[in-house]
């Protein structure tokens, strides 16, 4: 996402070398002063019509890309299940807004170090991205296993973690836009959808194997499943191709642009509110309804699985349609559901809120990075504004979940639960006018 290589641009493209020659002004031109008649310029390569598009070796990359996600997003989704059981257990001693730092952390750190990550990834340094980020999560994970403190906790699975899944990042959505052009959202959703599966995978192995072989272990075994399928990732993995120039960090000038910088304010404050009710489902079905802790628990799980066709189905139709018509409305659902949450105290209708907040929050990863190329004057400044509005997503994130743990601390759940639909339709607000902004008020046009 992050990456100007997964956005090729024709502008880069550097020419050959050819016989140097002196140039003399003429007029408004330059006229060729050589022994030779001048050579006709070869004209510059359609880059859109070398890409697979498709193919046995393209779907790799997807499947990599997905294993990608499953290992950094997907323990992202996954930090509902801790979240209940160190506050019961491990850290009964920490308030909710304390440990939910712990599952902010890593979010943050994903988006913020995919951002310094991009120039690296632009040299040429895929596998060893791939190889440290592996490293890093599979050693937060071994790590956490065996910590017995707050702080701890937050250097392994916090920290650790989150490096680790910054440096995952990067790949697992520049490589997928390399191969692909007329189905990149399409592709791009089918590889996000690897979060989802993690999200759903992991914490059904710790809440399984943790009453049996403790939590120990029951980490350990998680650690070495990253490791098993990221493996997996660095055999069939292989970047197509990267840009002659290297990607800058920053544009500031971005932000005197106002679709762009209303974009950003508004994924900013949708992510602030978003994962609310990915952390803390668990823990308000359990200690907030007569929901039974087994029945509770595999909420997080329903809600992930639905997320799985929210960041497929919705990418396929904004190829057709344009992401930011895609996202707008299904992040509007997803603050109205936060509101609607406030009123359930039952199994089935938390049940049908797991599913349908599932669904439509699934966009929020999946469609952004496709947003931005739309919102961008030109291809070789997308890697760019790519990563400085998801480093704004990550702010969100790191922010966000905290901040509803104070609510909860001091308050009651719908405080929390008010919260988080207030700011996700506070972000969709700003969404619909950087669209605004872009076309103006043409409801059909393609955005």
């Amino acid at each position: 996402m992050n990456e100007k290589a997964a956005f090729p641009d024709a502008d880069e493209t550097t020419p050959e070398n050819s016989t140097a020659t002196s140039r003399t002004d003429i007029g408004d031109g330059l006229k060729e002063q050589s022994g030779e008649p001048p050579k006709q310029e070869s004209p510059i390569p359609d880059t859109t019509s070398e890409i697979p598009n498709g193919g046995l070796k393209a779907w790799l990359q997807v499947l990599g890309s997905f294993l990608l996600f499953f290992n950094s997003w997907g323990i992202v989704n996954s930090f509902g299940v801790f979240q209940t059981y160190y506050e019961s257990n491990l850290l009964s001693s920490q308030t909710p807004s304390q440990i939910s730092w712990i599952g902010s952390i890593p979010a943050f750190l994903l988006l913020l170090i995919g951002n310094i990550t991009g120039p690296i990834y632009d040299t040429g340094h895929f596998r060893a991205l791939i190889f440290s980020g592996a490293f890093l999560v599979t050693f937060g994970m071994m790590m956490t296993s065996i910590c017995t403190k707050y702080w701890e906790v937050v250097l392994a699975q916090g920290i650790c973690v989150g490096l680790g899944s910054g440096c995952l990042f990067i790949p697992s959505v520049a490589i997928v836009s390399t191969y692909f052009s007329t189905k990149k959202s399409f592709a791009t959703g089918i590889a996000a959808s690897g979060s989802s599966l993690g999200g759903i995978i992991y914490p059904i192995v710790f809440y399984k194997l943790q009453p049996q072989i403790g939590f120990g272990w029951a980490v350990r075994v998680m650690g070495f499943m990253m490791f098993s399928t990221l493996l997996v990732a660095l055999t069939v993995m292989t970047p197509r191709m990267r840009p002659t120039k290297k990607r800058a960090l920053l544009e500031p000038r971005a932000f005197t642009e106002p679709p762009f910088l209303l974009f950003s304010l508004g994924i900013f404050v949708g992510f602030a509110g978003m994962y609310v009710p990915i952390f803390y489902i668990y823990s308000y079905a359990t200690n907030a309804t007569s929901t039974s802790e087994n029945l509770s628990f595999y909420l997080l799980v329903i809600l992930n699985a639905a997320s799985i066709v929210g960041r497929i189905l919705p990418n396929y139709i904004a190829d057709k349609t344009g992401p930011m018509n895609i996202l707008i409305p299904c992040t509007l659902i997803s603050g109205i559901l936060s509101f609607v949450w406030m009123g359930i105290d039952s199994t089935g209708g938390l049940i049908v809120f797991s599913i349908l907040y599932g669904f439509f929050s699934g966009t929020m990863v999946s469609l952004p990075p496709t947003t931005i190329v739309s919102l961008s004057p030109n291809l070789g400044v997308v890697g760019t504004r790519t990563g400085m509005s998801t480093s704004c997503a990550g702010l969100g994130l790191l922010v966000g979940t905290p901040v509803a743990g104070a609510i909860l601390g001091q308050s009651r759940w719908n405080a929390m639960q008010a919260f988080a639909g207030a700011i996700v339709l506070g972000g969709t607000a700003i969404l619909i006018g950087a669209r605004i902004s872009k076309t103006g008020f043409r409801l059909m046009e393609k955005a």
